[in-house]
C-alpha cells in the first residue's frame, strides 16, 4: 500500500486535543504520526491540504442501509459510497431490515458483505428484540460475538420496561450500549407531524412531544438502575432538559441529535413535503433552540444522520401514508458546518468531536475517531469554505428523499481515506 503524505492542512483531532497546521504521514494503512518523518515519505503520494481541514474519518452511529430486504432503497454498497462522499469512514447500520438483524446469521451476512462491497467500514447494530416486536430478547450475546457494536430496535420503541431492563442488563455484560428509540407508540398512534398550531392549521393529525419525552424519562430511570442507555435522534426541548439533568445526576446516559433537528422546524411540512416527514417529527423553533443549546453545552454528545432511504413510491403519496425518514449521509457534515460552525454555535473542534471521537467513545470503537499514531488511517479532508447546492439527483445513495434540495451549504469533502486507501479524490468517488 502506497504511503500518503498530507501536507499543510489544519489538523483537527479532538481525541488528541489537536487543532493546528501539521503534516500527516500514512504508512501501511495506519497513521504513522502527526508531523513525523517516515521511511516511505520520499516515495509517498503528496496531498496538498493547505487551507483545508484534515479530520479523523467521521463516524455515523445511526444509518439505515435497507440491506437485506430492500435493495431498491439502499444497499450496503450504495450506502457506503454515499457515506464516503459525506466524509464518513465508519457507519453503523440499524436492525430494521428484512429480515431484521436479530440473529448472528444476519450479523455475519452484514459483516461479510460489507467486507466485499463497502468502501467504508460498516458495523452492524443488532436488534434488542426478536423481529423488532418488543416481546422477547434477541440473541444478543451471539450477535455481539459476530460483530454487533450495540443493540437497538430503532424505528420501533421497546414499549415494555421489563424487556428494556433485561436488555440493559445483558448489554452491560458486553460493554456496549442499548440505543433507545424513544417513542410511546400509544401517544404517537395515527399521528403524522408534530402536534401544534400548524398541525391544526393544515389538517394533519399530530404527535405530541410527550410521546418522545415520557420514554426518555423512563429510560433515564432504567439506566440509573440497570445499565447504559444511548438516546437516539433527540428532537424535543423537554428531552434535552431531562438528559441534561440525568447527566448532572451521574446517570450512565448519552444522546445524539441529527442535522434536521437543528436545521428545520415543523414549518417545513406546511406544503405537505413528505421529504420533511421524519420520526420523531420536526418540532417548533423553541425545540430547535434547545437542541442547539444541548449541543453547545454537551448535553447532546453526538450528531448522527439517521440516514433513512425511501423510494419515490413511499414518499410521493398522501402525507399521512408516506414513510418517515430522509437521506442524510451526503449533507450532514455541510449542515453541521453551515448551521453550527459558521454561526459560531460550536467551534470547529467541538463540531468535529460530535462526529468522530464522541460516537467512537459511546460505541467503544478502539482506534476510530482519531488521528493518533497507530490508529487506522481513516481520514477526511474538507474545504470548509466551499459553497455548494444540494442536488439529490447527484447523490450516491439510491434514494433521493431529502428536504434540503436546493439549499446552499458550506463545507465540501475533498478526499476520504479509509484504511490508507483513497476512496474519494477531489470530491469524486474512486471506482
Amino acid at each position: 500500500m502506497k504511503s500518503i503524505l498530507i501536507k499543510g492542512g489544519r489538523v483537527i483531532d479532538p481525541a488528541a486535543n489537536v487543532d493546528e497546521v501539521r503534516d500527516i504521514l500514512i504508512e501501511d494503512g495506519k497513521i504513522r504520526a502527526l508531523g513525523a518523518r517516515g521511511k516511505g515519505q520520499e516515495e509517498a503520494e503528496i496531498i496538498d491540504a493547505k487551507g483545508l481541514w484534515v479530520l479523523p474519518g467521521l463516524i455515523d452511529m445511526h444509518t439505515h442501509l435497507r440491506d437485506p430486504g430492500r435493495p431498491d432503497k439502499e444497499t450496503i454498497r450504495s450506502g457506503a459510497r454515499a457515506a464516503a462522499l459525506g466524509g464518513f469512514t465508519t457507519i453503523c447500520c440499524l436492525a430494521n431490515t428484512d429480515p431484521p438483524i436479530d440473529n448472528p446469521a444476519v450479523v455475519e451476512y452484514i459483516v461479510a458483505k460489507a467486507k466485499n462491497e463497502a468502501v467504508v467500514n460498516v458495523l452492524p447494530i443488532a436488534a434488542i428484540t426478536k423481529g423488532l416486536k418488543g416481546e422477547a430478547l434477541a440473541e444478543m450475546g451471539r450477535c455481539f460475538a459476530e460483530g454487533a457494536v450495540a443493540f437497538s430496535d430503532d424505528g420501533k420503541p421497546v414499549m415494555r420496561a421489563d424487556i428494556m431492563r433485561r436488555a440493559l442488563e445483558y448489554a452491560r455484560q458486553f460493554g456496549v450500549p442499548v440505543i433507545s428509540h424513544c417513542e410511546d407508540a400509544y401517544l404517537s398512534a395515527g399521528g403524522a407531524m408534530n402536534e401544534s398550531e400548524i398541525s391544526t392549521e393544515i389538517g394533519l393529525p399530530g404527535i405530541p412531544s410527550l410521546a418522545e419525552e415520557v420514554m426518555v424519562a423512563r429510560d433515564i430511570l432504567l439506566a440509573r438502575e440497570f445499565g447504559r442507555v444511548h438516546i437516539a435522534h433527540v428532537s424535543s426541548a423537554a428531552s434535552v432538559r431531562l438528559i441534561r439533568q440525568a447527566k448532572k445526576d451521574k446517570i450512565g446516559i448519552s444522546a445524539e441529535t441529527c442535522p434536521h433537528y437543528f436545521s428545520l422546524t415543523e414549518s417545513a411540512v406546511r406544503e405537505y413535503d413528505t421529504n420533511a416527514k421524519v420520526n420523531p417529527p420536526l418540532k417548533s423553533s423553541a425545540d430547535v433552540e434547545e437542541v442547539i443549546r444541548g449541543l453547545k453545552d454537551g448535553t447532546l454528545d453526538a450528531i448522527a444522520t439517521d440516514h433513512a432511504p425511501h423510494n419515490v413510491e413511499e414518499k410521493n403519496i398522501e402525507f399521512n401514508l408516506a414513510s418517515s425518514g430522509l437521506v442524510g449521509l451526503e449533507t450532514a457534515l455541510a449542515l453541521v458546518i453551515t448551521k453550527l460552525v459558521e454561526t459560531k454555535v460550536l467551534t470547529a473542534k467541538q463540531a468535529v468531536e460530535k462526529l468522530t471521537s464522541a460516537p467512537a467513545k459511546i460505541l467503544n470503537l478502539a482506534g476510530k475517531g482519531t488521528l493518533k499514531a497507530g490508529s487506522a488511517a481513516d481520514v477526511v479532508i474538507v474545504d470548509p469554505k466551499t459553497e455548494w447546492t444540494v442536488d439529490a439527483a447527484k447523490f450516491a445513495s439510491k434514494s433521493r428523499n431529502t428536504p434540503f434540495g436546493g439549499w446552499k451549504l458550506k463545507g465540501k469533502v475533498i478526499n476520504t481515506i479509509v484504511g490508507g486507501r483513497i476512496v474519494v479524490r477531489d470530491g469524486k468517488l474512486v471506482d
